[in-house]
This record gives structure tokens, C-alpha cells and sequence, in this order.
């Protein structure tokens, strides 16, 4: 369920750009220019797909404490990358469409197909990276058949909505499914900081405090299917330590709080009819 998630708001934003710039392309009567930009995505896919091979292999050579480290940092990586595109994606997501359509009309006007086919490169290549160090995340805390099922299923899901605002769907409203994916990304981001703590402080490198503030494995085991599926999107765990919980509500506060507040202030400001 986590890999679904998280591959169809990644995906969505790769099929987006995209199908922002087929669509503007067409629009434009430069259907010439296809190949350039399904060459362009090809490569940065398989950039990608190679980049999370070769982490899923690095992790594979390491055991004992040197793995906890790796993974305690892969974590805290993939917490920053999550988080830097939670709120960038916000700010942009009204935007992004006419930004894209600048890069094009100057790459077109200057004959660079280079350029043209690297707008679709680049951004495609941000959110393959962002997906391998998202699974790897999570596949930690599920099985890698779960975490394939999901990540397909995600995919699927990302391509059709792609596909839809490709040929001029208006029913996806962009700016509050940023917004509601957003939320929860915040919440799947602190369950991962949480358990990047955890794997520092079993690796030796930060204090235990606390060690198990409660237990609730008897309620909901981790083990467990349900436990397992809160696992990989909450970050789930039946006996955290008290670094564990503190850092899980204060990533939660602070994110929540600087991610909502704008959209407050936004919902307050007056209509042209009442200003």
C-alpha cells in the first residue's frame, strides 16, 4: 500500500511533465518532436531503474552494524528528498505547466533538441531517483513482493492520470491533490525518521534513552499483515524507543505546521467580490 502510494504520486508527477509537454508539443503542431522526448524519458528511466539496483545491491553486500548505518542514512536521505518535494511540489504545482512551456518554446526557437529532450530528462530523472530511495525505504519494512505489487499498481494508476491530462481531462484538480497527498507524505516521512533513528540506535550510534516507551505488539503485531501495512506507511512500530516517538511528533508539528499554514492564510484572503 505504501509503494502504491508513493509510485502514483511520483509517478504522477513524471507522467505529468510529460504529458504537459506532448500535449504542448501537439498544440503546437511539433508532433516532430516526440521521439525526442520519449528518448528523453527512456533514459532517464533506466538511469533510474539502474541507480535503485544499485542500491538494493549495495545494501545486499552489508550485514550487522555497517547495514543499520546504510539504512539508517538511506532513510534520512529519503526523509530529506521527501520532504524538500512535499513543499516545492506545493509551491509549483500551480505553475509548472507554464514554466515547462517557457523551456519549450525557447529550446524549440533555438533549434536544440538537446534542450528540448532535457526537460523531460531532468524531471523525469529527479522523480525515478526519488522512487528507487522511496521503495528501498519501504522495502525495508515489507516484503519485496508487497512492495513490487504495490509499486505497479501505483505505476498503473500514475500512467492512466497521465494519460487523462494528456488528452485534456479537467477533472483532476492538481493543486488539492498536491495538497492531500501532501499530507500524507508528511505522515509517511515521519514514520521513516522514526525508523531511521531506530537503525542508528541499533548500529550503537545514538543513545537508547528509553528503550521501549510502550509495547503494543499484543494489540497489533508488526509481524502481522495490518501491522506490516502500518509499518510501510506510518512507520508503525509496536515498541518504539522515547527517541523514536520524540523525533516522530516534532518531524510531524513542525512539517505539518509550516505545510498548512500557507493554505490557511490562502482559504482567508478575500474574493475580488468581497475586497
Amino acid at each position: 500500500m505504501g509503494a502504491a502510494f508513493l509510485m502514483t504520486r511520483e509517478g504522477l508527477e513524471a507522467s505529468l511533465i510529460v504529458g504537459i509537454v506532448l500535449g504542448y508539443l501537439a498544440k503546437t503542431e511539433n508532433r516532430g518532436y516526440f521521439r525526442l522526448i520519449w528518448l528523453g524519458t527512456a533514459a532517464a528511466v533506466a538511469i533510474s531503474i539502474a541507480a535503485g539496483a544499485a542500491l538494493f545491491f549495495t545494501v545486499g553486500e552489508l550485514e550487522g552494524r555497517g547495514e543499520q548505518i546504510f539504512e539508517g542514512i538511506a532513510m534520512l536521505s529519503a526523509v530529506s528528498v521527501l520532504t524538500w518535494m512535499i513543499f516545492w511540489m506545493r509551491k509549483q504545482a500551480a505553475n509548472i505547466k507554464k514554466e515547462l512551456e517557457a523551456k519549450l518554446a525557447s529550446a524549440i526557437a533555438a533549434g536544440s533538441a538537446i534542450g528540448l529532450a532535457s526537460v523531460v530528462f531532468f524531471a523525469v530523472l529527479r522523480e525515478g531517483v526519488e522512487t528507487a530511495l522511496f521503495l528501498f525505504a519501504i522495502g525495508e519494512s515489507s516484503t519485496p513482493l508487497a512492495t513490487g505489487i504495490g509499486a505497479v499498481v501505483g505505476l498503473t494508476i500514475s500512467i492512466s492520470l497521465g494519460v487523462a491530462i494528456y488528452m485534456g481531462s479537467r477533472r483532476l484538480n492538481l493543486r488539492q491533490f498536491f495538497t492531500a497527498t501532501g499530507l500524507l507524505l508528511i505522515v509517511f516521512a515521519a514514520g521513516l525518521l522514526a525508523h531511521a533513528v531506530h537503525e542508528f540506535q541499533e548500529a550503537g550510534i545514538l543513545p537508547e534513552t528509553v528503550e521501549h516507551l510502550w509495547n503494543t505488539n499484543g494489540v497489533v503485531s508488526e509481524d502481522s499483515h495490518f501491522g506490516k501495512f502500518l509499518t510501510a506507511l506510518f512507520g508503525y512500530n509496536g515498541d518504539p524507543s522515547a527517541l523514536e516517538v520524540g523525533v516522530w511528533i516534532t518531524y510531524l508539528t513542525v512539517a505539518l505546521t509550516l505545510f498548512v499554514r500557507p493554505l490557511l492564510a490562502w482559504r482567508r484572503e478575500p474574493t475580488p467580490a468581497q475586497a
